[in-house]
């Protein structure tokens, strides 16, 4: 593989920082025919000896993908889950091999894709950093002088000397992205990653790729807050179905993504068409009344299929976007222990109580996880429309509420 890697990555041009050309991802994905339903039924095949015969079904991730990037800029990749994306930069950051295509580098690459990419997690905070610097080819010295800008972005001085197995996610992606982005890489490479960390340390990120940009690196951002890229990037890719659809302003990507989940709805309504590995599915996603005023309970119910012979418990999440596609909010049913059993049909609500939201359009995500990964992913499951009326007993003129995400549920009080 590695050998295949090499043959299709080349230094680009002093104009371009990226390159890439008719670049196709295929992998190989291996199925069972007539897996056995039951418990007996498996006993029996198994004392037959008489498994089911593996079948090869060829999925391809990319299709013939094209574009070039030119230094100091920055690049948003949006799409829907299961577009390529991710894929995509793990190309470009040599993780896996194209299957057929080209990809011309610039420069080195700095990446921060999933969590648990690039750090060893039995090596110290300290230990990675070095480990980081000297797989991108620089000097002890060099690592030395960035040491202490990368721990003070980081803010976590105290635990430089715990390994990084201990660390909690937030942790462990300020650590990582303030090493990707503080030492010698000409191109950053940052997948959604960024949603795990705080708002605080959200802008601190925007911030650096700004600065990482002026400075004439190149950064290639993917992610699905559309404000994020909106604020950020100077160009953008539309990717669907491993195809890059457009690539242009910001703006007609943008408009591009959104038309998307109308041209979706009725396909996705087929559990088959969603993203998942699909033991577990929705049957159903619709939100109780879609219409609705600020401050009304916003209320989703759901019905999921059965799967008796899928051991785990599992959690749902939804996530509540606003029609520039930036997540208001997600309802995780981990954190009020709320868990359901496979071995039935489970019918449920999502009750949303506050935040209070503002006139507009909102979509619903539903996602069901279960084994450490998703088995359903059902964008924009359901959308509502909350009214254009005030939700505080005393109107105003606009500028008392036409600032913020949502309307809070607030007083004033003298002491």
């Amino acid at each position: 593989m590695l050998q295949q890697l090499a043959s299709n990555v080349s230094p680009v041009s002093k104009d371009a920082s990226i390159t890439v050309s008719g670049l196709s991802k295929t992998y190989r994905i291996y199925t069972r025919e007539h897996q056995p339903t039951t418990a007996a039924e498996a006993v029996i095949k198994k004392m037959k000896r008489s498994g089911p015969k593996k079948v090869v079904e060829q999925f391809q991730a990319l299709h013939d993908v094209s574009f070039e990037v030119n230094w100091g800029e920055v690049v948003g990749i949006i799409g829907r889950n299961g577009a390529g994306k991710s894929t995509l930069l793990k190309i470009i950051n040599r993780i896996t091999a194209p299957t057929t295509g080209r990809l011309e580098l610039g420069g080195r690459v700095g990446s921060l894709l999933e969590v648990g990419t690039g750090f060893h997690p039995e090596l110290t905070g300290r230990e990675n950093i070095y480990l980081n610097g000297t797989l991108l080819g620089m000097r002890r010295r060099e690592i030395k002088e960035r040491f202490d800008a990368i721990v003070d972005f980081a803010g976590t001085e105290k635990f430089l000397d715990t390994q990084v197995k201990r660390y909690s996610t937030g942790m462990y992606i300020r650590l990582a992205f303030a090493v990707a982005a503080h030492l010698d890489s000409e191109i950053l490479v940052v997948d959604e990653v960024l949603a795990v960390g705080d708002s605080d340390f959200q802008a601190k990120c925007l911030r650096k790729m700004r600065e990482v940009a002026r400075d004439g690196r190149t950064v290639l951002l993917v992610s699905h807050q559309l404000q994020t890229v909106s604020d950020l990037c100077t160009s953008a890719l539309y990717m669907d179905a491993g195809r890059l659809v457009l690539h242009g302003t910001v703006e007609e990507a943008m408009e591009e993504y959104k038309r998307s989940f109308a041209r979706a709805a009725p396909i996705l309504k087929e559990a088959s068409a969603r993203p998942g590995t699909g033991e577990l599915r929705f049957l159903e996603v619709e939100v109780a009344n879609d219409i609705t005023k600020p401050g009304e309970e916003v209320i989703v119910e759901f019905s999921i299929g059965a799967n008796p012979s899928f051991g785990n418990r599992y959690h749902i999440s939804g996530f509540v976007n606003d029609e520039n596609g930036m997540v208001i909010a997600q309802c995780d049913s981990r954190v009020i222990d709320f868990w359901l059993d496979p071995s039935t049909e489970n019918e449920g609500r999502l009750v949303l109580r506050t935040p209070w939201l503002k006139p507009g359009a909102y979509t619903v995500d539903m996602m069901i996880h279960a084994g450490g990964h998703p088995t359903d992913i059902w964008e924009q499951a359901c959308h509502f429309q909350v009214l254009p009326v005030t939700p505080y007993p005393h109107p105003t003129t606009p500028d008392g509420t036409d600032r913020g995400a949502v309307f809070p549920d607030f007083d004033y009080s003298q002491r």
